[in-house]
Order: C-alpha cells, then sequence, then structure tokens
C-alpha cells in the first residue's frame, strides 16, 4: 500500500531530521572549536541523504495512489500535508538551489563583515542579487501552488496565511500602535513619578541563575525526562520532541536577561514536547508554522511570565535561588516596572512588547513592495527611514547599521518570515483571551505556580492540533474567531495604559 510507504519513508526521514537537529544543538553549545570543519562535513552529508529522499519521484506516484487507499480522517489530513510539503520541496530546480545558497551564503559573510561598520554601498550589491534570486524563487512558488509570489513565500513559514487577511489586520494593529505608543510613554513616566525604577546592583552567579531558570521551567511544565537546558551565544530552543535542546545566556551584573529568555524558550519547548508522538514521522505531527510556535513562546513569555500573577508566585523563587539579597527591597511592581518597561528604539530584536509590531509591520510592507517590485534595494534606506519616523518617530538615514542591516533575515533570502513574530503575538493574546473564559481563576493558578489547567488547555486546542489544519483555521478551532486585533490590543491597553 502507498499509505504505508509514505510511512516508512516518514520514519527514515525522522531519524535523518533527529540526527541533524542534534548535531546542530551540539555545534551551537558543546563542540570543541576544532570539530567545527568535521562536524559541517557530516551535516551536509546528512541533509543530501535527506533532501534526495525527500524529493524522490516515486514520492509523488505514492501519494496519488495513497489518496485512492481507505483512509481515516487522520491519514487523508497526513497525505494532504505530506504533498503539501512534496510540492515545496521540488518546485526549485537544483541548479536555483545551488545559485541561490551560494548567493545567500556570500551575502550573510558580507553582512558579518560590513554591518559592524555601517557600509551600506559595499554591502548592496550582495543584496540587490539576493532580491533578484528571492522574485525569482517566489514566482516559482507561485507557479506550483498557485498562491501569489509573497504569500507562496510566506506559507513556508505560516501554512494558510495570506496578505489579503494579514494586510487588515497589521492595517488595525498599526494605526492603534501610532496612537498608543505616546499614550504608554506618558502613562509609563507617570508611573515612574510615583515609584521610580530600581537598578539591580547585586552579583548574580551563574550556577544560581541556572537554578532559578531550572525552577522556572519546571514550575511551567518542562518535561525533563525529555528535554535539558544548556548556554550558548544566542538562546534558542532546538532538538527534537522527544529530547528537546534549550539554551540560554547568563550576565552576572543582572539575572532578567536570563530568566525571561529560559520561560520564551520555555513556551516553545512545551509546544514540542506536547505534539502527538504517533505521528512525530510525518508533517501532519509537526508543529503548525512559525506564527504558531512564536505564540506558544510568547504566550509563556508575555501572558504569563509579564504578569502580577506569575510574578506573585516568582519573587520567592528568585530570593530562595539568588538569596535574599538579590533583589533587596524590590517587590512585584519593581519587577514588573523593568519588565514592561517601554520606549523607542532603532532594534526590533531589543524592542519592547509595544513598540516591536511596529519594527514588523515595517519590513513586512517593504519586503512585499521588494518582492513586487516596487521597490529596489537600492531605495530600502530612504523607505526604511520614512516608515520608522512615520512609525516610532526616530530616523535611521544616516545608521543603516541599526536601520536596515539590522537583521539577518534579507541578506539570508529569508522573505516572508518577518509577520510570524506580531503574528504570534497576537495569537498570544488571542488564545490568553479565550483561556480566560474557560478558566476564569487563572490568574489565581499562576499565583500558587499551579499551570496544569492552563498547560491542558494549551495541549487539547494547540499542541495535539499539531499540523492538522491550516494557521488561521488552526487559531478559529482554538479561540472560536478569526485573528483579531482587538485581543491584542486591549492586552496592551490594560498592561501599559
Amino acid at each position: 500500500m502507498s499509505f504505508a510507504k509514505l510511512d516508512d519513508l516518514g520514519r527514515k526521514l525522522e531519524a535523518l531530521e533527529h540526527a541533524l537537529s542534534i548535531l546542530g544543538a551540539d555545534e551551537a553549545t558543546h563542540m570543541a572549536v576544532g570539530g567545527g570543519e568535521k562536524r559541517a562535513e557530516a551535516m551536509s552529508q546528512l541533509a543530501g541523504m535527506y533532501h534526495a529522499q525527500a524529493i524522490a519521484p516515486e514520492i509523488g506516484d505514492w501519494i496519488a495512489s495513497a489518496k485512492a487507499e481507505a483512509l481515516t480522517e487522520d491519514q487523508i489530513l497526513a497525505i494532504g500535508e505530506f504533498e503539501r510539503n512534496y510540492i515545496n520541496a521540488t518546485c526549485l530546480p537544483t541548479e536555483f538551489v545551488q545559485r541561490r545558497t551560494a548567493a545567500t551564503l556570500r551575502s550573510e559573510q558580507l553582512w558579518r563583515e560590513l554591518r559592524p561598520r555601517g557600509d551600506w554601498d559595499s554591502f548592496l550589491p550582495a543584496l540587490e542579487g539576493v532580491v533578484s534570486l528571492v522574485r525569482e524563487e517566489a514566482a516559482l512558488r507561485a507557479a506550483a501552488t498557485g498562491l501569489s509570489p509573497y504569500d507562496a513565500l510566506m506559507d513556508q513559514y505560516d501554512p494558510g496565511n495570506r496578505t489579503a487577511d494579514i494586510d487588515a489586520v497589521f492595517a488595525d494593529l498599526k494605526s492603534f500602535l501610532k496612537e498608543f505608543v505616546p499614550t504608554a510613554l506618558v502613562a509609563q513616566q507617570e508611573r515612574l513619578a510615583r515609584r521610580p525604577r530600581k537598578a539591580l546592583n547585586a552579583h548574580y552567579p551563574i550556577e544560581k541563575q541556572r537554578e532559578l531558570g531550572l525552577a522556572a521551567m519546571r514550575a511551567v511544565g518542562f518535561d525533563f525526562t525529555h528535554g535539558s537546558l544548556a548556554v550558548s551565544h544566542h538562546p534558542f530552543c532546538g532538538g527534537v520532541p522527544s529530547d528537546v535542546r534549550m539554551t540560554t545566556r547568563y550576565r552576572t551584573d543582572e539575572f532578567l536577561t536570563s530568566l525571561m529568555g529560559v520561560l520564551h524558550e520555555t513556551g516553545h519547548a512545551l509546544y514540542e514536547q506536547g505534539l502527538p508522538k504517533g505521528w512525530s514521522h510525518w508533517p501532519l505531527g509537526k508543529a503548525r508554522g512559525m506564527g504558531m510556535h512564536e505564540s506558544q513562546s510568547l504566550f509563556v513569555e508575555m501572558q504569563i511570565a509579564r504578569s502580577g500573577d506569575f510574578w506573585t508566585y516568582m519573587l520567592p523563587l528568585v530570593h530562595q535561588h539568588l538569596g535574599e539579597d538579590a533583589i533587596l527591597g524590590w517587590d512585584v511592581a519593581d519587577i514588573l516596572s523593568e519588565v514592561n518597561f517601554v520606549e523607542r528604539g532603532y532594534i526590533r530584536v531589543d524592542a519592547d512588547e509595544v513598540t516591536y509590531p511596529l519594527h514588523v509591520i515595517l519590513r513586512y510592507e517593504l519586503e512585499q513592495d521588494l518582492v513586487s517590485g516596487k521597490l529596489e534595494a537600492s531605495q530600502i534606506p530612504e523607505a526604511w527611514d520614512a516608515k520608522m519616523i512615520e512609525y516610532l518617530g526616530i530616523s535611521t538615514i544616516d545608521d543603516p547599521k541599526d536601520g536596515p542591516m539590522q537583521d539577518v533575515h534579507w541578506p539570508g533570502g529569508a522573505f516572508g518570515y518577518f509577520p510570524s513574530y506580531t503574528l504570534g503575538a497576537m495569537i498570544a493574546a488571542q488564545l490568553g483571551s479565550a483561556m480566560k473564559r474557560d478558566i476564569p481563576d487563572m490568574g489565581e493558578h499562576m499565583q500558587r505556580g499551579d499551570f496544569t489547567a492552563i498547560n491542558r488547555w494549551r495541549a487539547d486546542k494547540v499542541w495535539s492540533q499539531a499540523s492538522r489544519y491550516s494557521t488561521p483555521d488552526l487559531i478559529m478551532k482554538a479561540t472560536g474567531e478569526a485573528l483579531n486585533a482587538e485581543h491584542f490590543k486591549v492586552h496592551l491597553t490594560k498592561r501599559y495604559g
């Protein structure tokens, strides 16, 4: 039977994915510097084996034959998702993939070299080459999927999302934020006038911070029999669902950055650990796109870990693990003032919960114009500056390093990815709103450090569903309505207004 052949193929591909994921996580955490060359060779060979098996021509025949077999509802959905992945894997000619790989690698290398000194002019030719290839890729994917070019790019990261829907939601959110940011800043100044920010001026040993992070992970539901915490230059959540590899980084002059990073990555990890194990070797059993993945990490970080209810529980743990003198004189209000501080800034990755979406919407709008040809790469600095002034009231025209050169996404050819970040924040707020309807005393649960009901709700609505549905359909089934900016707006107004 063809379904059985696909099932067997899925197990072989899963084994290769497993090896690549663990090797990649190990490279970022424990590998000795001298192991890099052989590790790259090993991973390259495994990636080649994976790609060759994933695009084998007989797979198309197996998919067609399997559709005619007597299948369960889950099996029908599994075939559909397998076919979507197969089309996305085979629609790009090998010759194009080679050209794109070479161009984006060179572009990223130049970006690392030139970004520190903000040398836009020297970087521009490489970026122009990438943009040209992205337009070519978008056309190839559009022809294979029947989607518009930008939607075809975005569908790789968030299946089912379409600009026709997102444009309206983002326009609503942008209009709100342009007015709300000044309001939030005024409200913050008034709060700070009554209660100034306090400085963290103790020494926070890394081992004590690690124990605090482990305690926080344990509290919110991380399964240590199927995962671990390590250190890396940049925090990430990798590995595989049965062996999640989480990382953080530490500073000894403060502990909140590491702790909030741990909680963010734990949100990703809980999603992976909660995926249906019986379908782990099928695309159906994977997480449903980057927007939904970000929603799970941001649910833990923003909806839970930046709330007063959570810190009512967490503050005693801080004292327990870091010592009573660690934040002497701080109470929950002081912590919230620190973790929820708002300011206009140039850098997306450093932005707060209020201003962050404007950074993303700016990129979303520009990259659509780049893909369509309405904007050329040479025009990016002026277009970027105009939107920064309009949205955040600050100029980047003389600072490409902290303007259009700050992200690796465009140098690496990752167009269509940026929307996932803000979609994740919006989905998290909408899930939180729906959860509060079903669990009215959710805040009291957090104050006790009891996340059982909260995680059970998310497991039922999101984790166990994996990739059974498109992103929009999954949001609808989980919350009872389509993606709606109102929930995020209410969340921000309540916290920062």
